[in-house]
């Protein structure tokens, strides 16, 4: 019976292990293409990004492969992901959005261009911690013909801390005995802290607006 999609994400660790174990060094090709395709296309971009690397970590302390070729290998991933995702929005970007297709939504558009006008050129890092804004960022980059010599500088700096500390955090935290014992749970909770970032902007957007609306009711009426 072949796994849902909902049991894969609870279970990623569980499938990538007994992926490594039957398929061997065809798991590097499997972990490159997921994190390759979660920043580089920009209609998917709800895969599981900052799990799979916590539990590469976990898997790599446990012996299922070693660290030291899975950081470098997710590494170049998430690079060369942005770089394609970057110049699709470049080629592409405002003809996509012209259309109106049905992804990427214009709502998480929206979101990512606010990030860029709080932000600037540096969402490009910060947003390597967003899910959604992370598969966006480089896009909407490219659609407003940033500089790439600048994008490519935050983009390496990006991937190399992203995926150094998520990977190093599940390498350190993965085999805790709480944790392995409670590994669905701890996955949530990875999901729910890498959402935080994109509630909070929403709330403070619903707060501002809020606010708006109450001083206009206050203004007397003409």
């Amino acid at each position: 019976m072949i796994p849902t999609l909902l049991d894969w994400l609870l279970h990623l660790n569980t499938h990538l292990l007994a992926f490594s174990q039957h398929h061997g060094a065809w798991v590097y090709a499997l972990l490159f293409a997921i994190i390759f395709v979660e920043t580089g296309l920009v209609v998917v971009p709800f895969l599981p990004g900052d799990s799979l690397l916590f539990i590469c970590g976990a898997l790599a302390a446990g012996g299922a492969f070693p660290m030291a070729y899975v950081v470098p290998l997710l590494i170049v991933a998430a690079i060369l992901g942005d770089a394609v995702n970057f110049a699709i929005g470049s080629r592409f970007g405002h003809r996509i959005e012209s259309h109106h297709w049905r992804l990427p939504k214009p709502e998480h558009l929206r979101m990512t261009h606010e990030f860029f006008e709080r932000h600037g050129g540096k969402t490009i890092f910060i947003a390597r911690f967003v899910p959604i804004v992370r598969t966006l960022a480089p896009f909407v980059a490219g659609m407003g013909h940033m500089g790439y010599a600048r994008f490519a500088a935050w983009n390496v700096s990006g991937a190399v801390v992203w995926v150094g500390v998520v990977t190093v955090a599940g390498y350190f935290f993965g085999n805790i005995a709480w944790v392995k014992d409670n590994f669905t749970l701890a996955l949530l909770g990875i999901i729910v802290l890498s959402l935080l970032p994109g509630v909070f902007v929403a709330f403070r957007k619903w707060l501002a607006a809020r606010k708006a609306q109450i001083g206009a009711e206050k203004q007397p009426k003409a």
